[in-house]
């Protein structure tokens, strides 16, 4: 008899990996996603960015509470203790601090120290509470992974929290320490939310009823409500960093894109917009200079 049996299709291979976040640096300046992604540059931390760690560490933590426990004064209550978890698995954010009694620092809470310091970080939480009442939430998510392969590229990203009702509809939550952005940066900052909720789409079969981008800076808001045009837009948009990304790393034309948010990067004597000469490009197995997958995965830590 003949052999009936089906092969049943291999997955596509995976050619790489991209986040939100990786997205959006390409989107600013190529020179910015290789500095981060290919060449794997250290970067120094800011006291900015840290405390916008540490905020959300809380929050993450905040729900371990039964309802009731979930004050703001349990919220403060975790900073210093999630403060001193992260000085000491990461020497770099304990030394942000050790130049304080000479007036030292990078302009966010300056001579003021660590004191300062964390009461900007409990006056975000307090932000934090005007907006929601933790209590009266149950997330069935917290720092989730979220990901899935589309046409051999592999989406993924973390989300801070992802809530779901009664009739099985998502809202998926992003914490920003800073404030609400102008008009005119509202679809960057969407672009991240979108991303999400087309993983979602992809690996629920649901596209999220809500997208809500919490302000800490400002105690604000910002929702959106996506449907599937949205959403395949974003897909469509995302396919094309890709082939751009992919182009850059075929031509090693990594060029660099100068714009006001220069003044926070790290990598600023090596761009040749301020004089510096980027490094040779890492060598790859075999000396092809091709990238591999494992090269340009990359996950997202929210800050």
């Amino acid at each position: 008899m003949p052999d009936l049996a089906v092969e049943t299709p291999l997955p596509p291979a995976i050619v790489g990996s991209l986040s939100p976040s990786r997205a959006a640096a390409f989107k600013a300046c190529p020179l910015l996603y290789r500095f981060r992604t290919i060449d794997r540059l250290p970067e120094t931390p800011s006291r900015a960015a840290v405390r916008g760690t540490v905020v959300h560490a809380v929050l993450e933590q905040l729900f371990d509470l039964p309802a009731g426990e979930r004050t703001l004064g349990a919220a403060r209550e975790l900073l210093p203790e999630i403060w001193q978890r992260l000085a000491a698995d990461e020497p770099a954010i304990a030394a942000l601090f050790d130049a304080e009694e000479s007036g030292g620092g990078d302009g966010d809470g300056g001579a003021d120290g660590l004191s300062a310091w964390l009461t900007s970080a409990s006056e975000l939480l307090g932000n934090y509470f005007a907006l929601e009442d933790p209590s009266r939430l149950e997330p069935v998510a917290r720092e989730q992974l979220v990901e899935v392969v589309i046409d051999g590229l592999r989406l993924r990203g973390y989300i801070d929290r992802l809530d779901e009702n009664d009739r099985g509809e998502l809202r998926v939550v992003d914490y920003k320490t800073g404030a609400t952005p102008r008009e005119a940066f509202e679809a960057k900052a969407l672009f991240q939310m979108k991303f999400y909720a087309l993983v979602l789409w992809r690996t629920r079969g649901v596209v999220p009823a809500m997208l809500q981008l919490v302000y800490l800076g400002n105690g604000e808001m910002l929702r959106y409500v996506p449907d599937e045009a949205d959403l395949r837009a974003t897909e469509r948009k995302v396919e094309a960093i890709w082939r751009a990304i992919r182009h850059a790393e075929e031509s090693g034309d990594w060029r660099p894109q100068r714009t006001k948010l220069c003044a926070w990067c790290s990598f600023q004597d090596l761009c040749p917009e301020f004089g510096g000469t980027p490094p040779p490009l890492p060598d790859r197995v075999g000396g092809s200079g091709e990238l591999t997958a494992e090269d340009l995965d990359v996950s997202v830590t929210a800050p």
